[in-house]
């Protein structure tokens, strides 16, 4: 942190942690926000918009598709959206390392009557996008991939409901599908047998549209209009987790992160931290368009820190954060176990792989498996180089096992970061006390 050449970052150990921040608006409503006010009717406003790399993929998407984007600064901007009837665009969407973007515009735009061509950089035309397609088929939607994968050529037009089954539990193909159903003849629904993260729900009714809970199962009407809104985007969750790890590796850290998002579909990271020896206390909460906002504070137990086994549906309430826990379970008492996590090896890379060759370098004992890593506690880490490989949550999960390290740790690819959290590093040094 204290040196950076080109993409390499040094993070030397720290005494502590200690300190105030308000993380950056989340990556996932910031998506999902500006999908849908790039097809709603009237300007939106929003603040504490993510500064991540991924969301502004989504911003220049919905600009080539008609609506106009303007920036009053880093984190503030108005969206005028194209009123429901996108236009065909120039050129391919270039959806650069978002996964996100690809999957769930995918679900608004096969229902607008134009070719559309969605591409991104290396590490998306890896990831499967036949999930995409297996619901949109069945709506009716025309979708071409090269062998399961981006690029993507959807031949948009009219879509009629399906009743859907989520085969794998994922937040970004229920969007892509009930975004469609927005569009559809009919009544789409779907139902998930585990619950995901819910900001496309709340972001459609925040926009004006009904949708319909019964048990596991969702509805969403077609023909539904949806109006410009005023939000602020609440602190990203994941992002904190980084932080919310660190706290728990010094027994006199006190953290305290304004702002944040609580949905209770993303705090599962609250009660994993809890159980390992973390104590939160949260100081404010209160509501904006069905998302909880609040302010917690973090210290960790005076009896350090426990264990924690995580498979079945908490591994996929955890996927994003189950890099870093990985990170920091060699520095608990009782390790901490991750199974049924086969998802992280088709995320940005193949992050059991990539968990485990870093936690080799710094000298950690681990069991890799299939779909997950069982990491032994008790263990002593020395500083290493460690490989990002571009992937911003390892780069990130690696910054957070050396502050307990001993001697210095480089991170290389550290330049990945910016995908999610440009901030980072800098945020990190503020709170680090040496």
């Amino acid at each position: 942190m204290s040196s950076s050449i080109a993409t390499t970052q040094i993070v030397r150990p720290a005494r502590t942690l200690q300190g105030s921040v308000t993380i950056p608006g989340d990556k996932s409503i910031s998506h999902r926000y500006a999908i849908l006010a790039g097809f709603a009717e009237g300007t939106t406003r929003l603040t504490n918009f993510s500064t991540g790399a991924d969301p502004h993929s989504t911003l220049a998407c919905m600009e080539a598709l008609g609506a106009t984007v303007v920036k009053k600064d880093a984190t503030t901007i108005a969206v005028t959206g194209a009123a429901g009837s996108f236009r065909q665009p120039a050129g391919p969407l270039d959806c650069g390392n978002s996964g996100s973007t690809m999957r769930m515009l995918a679900g608004l735009i096969a229902a607008q009557p134009h070719v559309f061509t969605m591409i991104g950089d290396h590490s998306l035309t890896l990831r499967p996008m036949e999930r995409i397609r297996k619901p949109l088929s069945q709506m009716g939607a025309r979708i071409d991939l090269v062998d399961g994968h981006a690029p993507m050529t959807i031949y948009g037009g009219p879509l009629k409901a399906i009743n859907f089954e989520t085969p794998i539990p994922s937040a970004q193909v229920k969007s892509a599908v009930l975004f469609a159903g927005l569009q559809a003849e009919g009544t789409t629904s779907l139902s998930e047998a585990v619950r995901t993260r819910d900001h496309s729900e709340h972001a459609l009714r925040a926009f004006g549209a009904t949708l319909d809970r019964a048990g596991d199962r969702l509805s969403i009407a077609g023909g539904q209009q949806l109006k410009a809104i005023e939000a602020t985007v609440p602190g990203d969750l994941s992002s904190a987790a980084f932080f919310l790890c660190a706290a728990l590796l010094f027994p006199d850290s006190n953290l305290v992160l304004d702002s944040l998002g609580m949905n209770p579909t993303r705090a599962a990271l609250l009660d994993v931290i809890t159980v390992l020896g973390g104590k939160i206390k949260v100081l404010t909460v209160e509501e904006h368009h069905g998302e909880l906002i609040g302010t917690i504070q973090v210290n960790r137990s005076p009896e350090g820190l426990k264990g924690v086994e995580i498979s079945g549906a908490l591994s996929a309430q955890l996927i994003d954060e189950l890099p870093v826990l990985a990170a920091i379970a060699p520095y608990t008492r009782d390790g901490i176990t991750f199974r049924d996590a086969k998802e992280l090896r088709v995320k940005e890379s193949d992050r059991i792989a990539l968990v485990a060759k870093n936690l080799k370098s710094m000298g950690a004992e681990f069991t890799e498996y299939e779909d997950g890593l069982a990491i032994p506690g008790g263990q002593t880490l020395h500083g290493a180089t460690i490989d990002s490989g571009t992937d911003h949550r390892i780069a990130m999960a690696f910054s957070i096992a050396a502050l307990r390290a001993t001697g210095d740790t480089e991170i290389r690819g550290a330049e990945a970061a910016a995908i999610s959290f440009p901030e980072f590093f800098s945020y990190l040094d503020l709170l680090c006390k040496r």
